[in-house]
């Protein structure tokens, strides 16, 4: 699995795929929730979920639903289908996989 340039980028808390505002995060917002233990730093929930999603990862983001944190993976799979995959931040519990 390789991830790409924008997975690292701190500011991809703010980025919009879907075209409509959800509850996202800045970077401050994140980094305080990994200071406090509420979630797990984005490189260690990725050694969590090595090997369990459905192919590449080109994106992710980072929002709070309902009180949850949840990293939003954007996966492409080998022949070539879009998901979006919801993981919990503080576990690494795959929540949801929705193909695009």
């Amino acid at each position: 699995m390789s991830v790409t340039a924008g997975v690292a980028d701190p500011e991809g808390a703010r980025r919009h795929w879907h075209g409509h505002h959800h509850d996202r995060y800045d970077h401050d917002a994140v980094r305080d929730a990994v200071e406090r233990g509420e979630i797990k730093p984005l490189a260690q929930l990725l050694e969590l979920v090595k090997g369990r999603l459905p192919g590449e990862i080109t994106g992710v983001e980072i929002e709070r639903k309902q009180g949850v944190w949840l990293y939003e993976f954007r996966v492409i799979d080998k022949s070539g289908r879009l998901f979006d995959v919801y993981v919990d931040a503080q576990n690494g519990e795959i929540r949801r996989t929705k193909e695009k």
